[in-house]
């Protein structure tokens, strides 16, 4: 399974540093927790591992090589950068189809990540009359088609109801117990305090803390819900809102 290499990465838009010399290596068979208020620099960060956006300065590896370079992106890394990147006419079978032809993966995965999302009963549907959650499932089953050891999720928990959200921690943590590398980012602490292993916040594009759970509750532990907004608070005060 391949890791994620973050080597003195940085972007600025114009005059706006979005991020800046972030270092980091994100090791399989981890949920890796990518927290920051809103604007931090965080989409900007995953947008550049895959190869979206063109870094200013520094370099982001997976496995070793950019995203340019990996032979066979779909089966290296898997990503989920939003719920609505689905025709609404199509079934959801339809979609994954047309992925799937167009990235050379066997026909017979279809069915294999459908049942994987729990979609199958759903997927002759149109996306259309899918709710949020079923979109964020299909953006997974999407994501996994071609059996990466490697899964990046920006914001997968945006408006989802407290059944989908248990769902998707149960789902990520599977998703690293069989080896592969996760990184999920999202604004609130509370979404992925029960299931990542690692957390890095950041701040301002900048790095403000990077370690466990415990470490970053301090004396509290890190079942104390407030003392770890407090310590999330206390490191990224005056980020972008």
């Amino acid at each position: 399974m391949a890791d994620i290499t973050l080597d003195g990465l940085g972007k600025r838009f114009g005059a706006v540093t979005a991020v800046e010399d972030l270092s980091l290596e994100i090791k399989p068979g981890n949920v890796t927790a990518f927290l920051g208020p809103n604007g931090a620099g965080k989409t900007t960060t995953m947008r550049m591992v895959l190869g979206l956006v063109r870094p200013t300065s520094g370099r982001a590896l997976i496995g070793g090589r950019p995203y340019s370079r990996l032979p066979e992106p779909r089966r290296t890394v898997g990503a989920v950068l939003g719920p609505d990147g689905f025709h609404p006419g199509r079934s959801g079978r339809d979609h994954l189809r047309v992925i799937a032809r167009a990235a050379r993966i066997p026909a017979g995965r279809i069915d294999e990540v459908l049942e994987l999302v729990e979609l199958t009963a759903a997927a002759e549907r149109r996306v259309g009359t899918y709710s949020l959650g079923m979109r964020q499932r299909l953006g997974l089953a999407d994501a996994l088609l071609g059996d990466p050891g490697v899964l990046i999720a920006d914001e997968p928990a945006n408006g989802l109801d407290p059944e989908g959200i248990a769902w998707l921690r149960g789902f990520l943590r599977s998703i690293a117990d069989d080896g592969r590398t996760v990184l999920v980012s999202s604004h609130l602490l509370a979404e992925v305090a029960r299931t990542a292993d690692r957390i890095v916040v950041i701040g301002d594009g900048r790095l403000r803390f990077d370690g466990d759970l415990a470490e970053l509750a301090g004396p509290a532990g890190p079942g104390d819900a407030d003392a770890l907004e407090n310590a999330f608070l206390r490191l990224t005060v005056g980020a972008a809102a």
